[in-house]
């Protein structure tokens, strides 16, 4: 049995973020400011307004997936998920609406990444749990680019390596690091070195106690 790596999509795997920007001013005259660290605080409109959460939600519904072909890959994901491939059993868990999961799968299919997919909303905690109890091998490693995630899979699966990862480069100087993460990488020849070390330990992730 291999050890297990889940890993989120947008922002760690394919640029999302710089993308959605260029179709939001195309097609709805909306800056997004990556200074802003956040979409609550990143998308505004000519008169310098903050789009309202429900609008901001449903622009990015409008991206995804009628507009996932302008993503791009990430700089060394393809061949570090090909690496580890080589030792350890892997899921893209992806927070998008489940009527996406197919397209994020040709999508990634298309990069020449084709390993499981898992669609969610709301926090990945749970759905880590469940798939280290499915797995069933002691170690696993959650790769996100959301400190939110981190405290969600710290909270319900603490025993799983966490690593923080921002790999837009004009977005990952406005991110903290996550407290609830063991480590902050955002290069992928980095993170494999970081990641491969985690599986050789062969080691459950200490424990930092659980969130409040």
């Amino acid at each position: 049995m291999k050890p297990l790596l889940i890993c989120d999509c947008d922002e760690v795997l394919l640029h999302m973020v710089r993308h959605f920007g260029v179709w939001l001013r195309e097609r709805h005259d909306i800056e997004f400011n990556m200074s802003g660290g956040d979409f609550r605080n990143s998308m505004k409109r000519p008169d310098g307004a903050l789009v309202e959460f429900e609008e901001m939600r449903g622009l990015i519904d409008g991206f995804f997936p009628d507009e996932m072909e302008r993503q791009t890959l990430v700089v060394g994901a393809r061949e570090a998920l090909l690496a580890l491939s080589a030792t350890a059993d892997i899921v893209i868990l992806t927070n998008l609406g489940d009527h996406c999961r197919d397209a994020r799968i040709a999508q990634l299919a298309a990069f020449g990444i084709e390993h499981r997919v898992e669609t969610n909303q709301g926090g990945k905690g749970d759905p880590v749990a469940r798939l280290v109890a499915e797995h069933g091998h002691p170690v696993t490693v959650f790769v996100d680019d959301l400190g939110v995630h981190h405290e969600s899979v710290a909270k319900h699966a603490p025993a799983v390596h966490r690593l923080h990862m921002v790999s837009e480069p004009e977005l990952a100087p406005y991110i903290k690091p996550a407290p609830f993460a063991h480590a902050r990488i955002d290069d992928w020849h980095e993170a494999l070195a970081w990641i491969t070390e985690r599986f050789a330990q062969n080691l459950p992730a200490p424990d930092q106690g659980a969130p409040a």
